[in-house]
């Protein structure tokens, strides 16, 4: 395995609550987000130029539409159709939780079906088994797929579009799914808990030869493993909270990962006065094409 290039980070330490990576091809542009501080951002590494939208509420993340208008965004409330140029526009999808208003979508990827994998969590107290995993379907219907979630976090979804991994963090533990044809969730399996000390699974990617990539939180690395669940790499990153990593680039070669600064003391901060940037690096590896929602019109 290749050694990785230098990590460089590419947007200040200012993130709060830095999440929801994303190469957008059409654009040549990452897109990520800072949670609390209600933005989305966009880097162009062509030209290292930076963009910023600030938002009414909290974001956990974008996902491309497929007829090529926008993204479909995970804001506190619900999903959104969200246009950001050449002016912000939102228009509300719908929410899995519309009686919880303590409940936010957290993470999500969307599969090769058009489909939308969202977790959410309770934002003030994430210790309650309150979040859920819903399904956001190409004609807009949401489904709830599981409940009794404490941090829903990193699905990720397989190459052949048959597997689907996702988190729950505050246990520590990310589970295993087949994903039928259909869009249902079958045979959950624990695929792997991790000790206290090696932090919480948070974000994760599969990379194009079919292994995954997991950010860690509080673990301050990405790690890399199989499907059996074998490590094969670790990064070791220059903050402790990694929260999210994604393939992106020309060739899909570089990796950009998000990190926060919430939660950490004013001690913590001066030893990692880092935390909350944006890193780049390569890997030696390549990602996959991000799936889009919806069906192309």
């Amino acid at each position: 395995m290749p050694l990785p290039t230098p990590i460089t980070p590419i947007w200040p330490a200012n993130l709060q609550l830095g999440e929801g990576t994303l190469w957008h091809a059409a654009s040549a542009r990452f897109f990520f987000v800072d949670i609390l501080g209600q933005a989305v951002h966009a880097w162009t590494p062509s030209t290292d130029t930076r963009q910023t939208w600030l938002l009414p509420e909290k974001v956990g993340w974008l996902v491309p539409c497929a007829d090529g208008q926008g993204f479909v965004a995970g804001f506190q409330s619900g999903f959104v159709r969200l246009t950001l140029e050449p002016e912000l526009k939102i228009e509300r999808l719908g929410s899995p939780h519309p009686d919880q208003p303590g409940l936010r979508l957290n993470d999500a990827k969307a599969d090769a079906a058009g489909r939308i994998w969202a977790g959410s969590m309770h934002h003030e107290n994430p210790q309650q088994p309150l979040g859920q995993l819903a399904c956001l379907h190409p004609d807009g219907r949401i489904e709830i797929a599981e409940r009794d979630i404490h941090i829903a976090n990193g699905p990720a979804i397989s190459a052949d579009g048959t597997v689907m991994l996702h988190t729950d963090s505050l246990l520590r533990s990310i589970y295993r799914y087949t994903l039928g044809a259909n869009g249902q969730l079958q045979g959950k399996s624990l695929w792997k808990r991790f000790a206290v000390e090696e932090g919480e699974p948070d974000g994760m990617t599969f990379d194009a030869e079919g292994h995954l990539w997991v950010a860690f939180w509080g673990g301050g690395c990405l790690r890399r493993f199989n499907l059996a669940g074998d490590e094969l790499q670790r990064i070791n990153l220059p903050a402790s909270q990694i929260t999210n990593v994604a393939f992106g680039g020309e060739n899909l070669d570089l990796m950009l990962v998000t990190s926060a600064r919430a939660g950490l003391s004013a001690a913590q901060l001066a030893e990692q006065p880092l935390a909350g940037s944006a890193f780049v690096l390569r890997t030696g590896v390549r990602g996959l094409v991000p799936a889009v929602w919806g069906r192309p019109a």
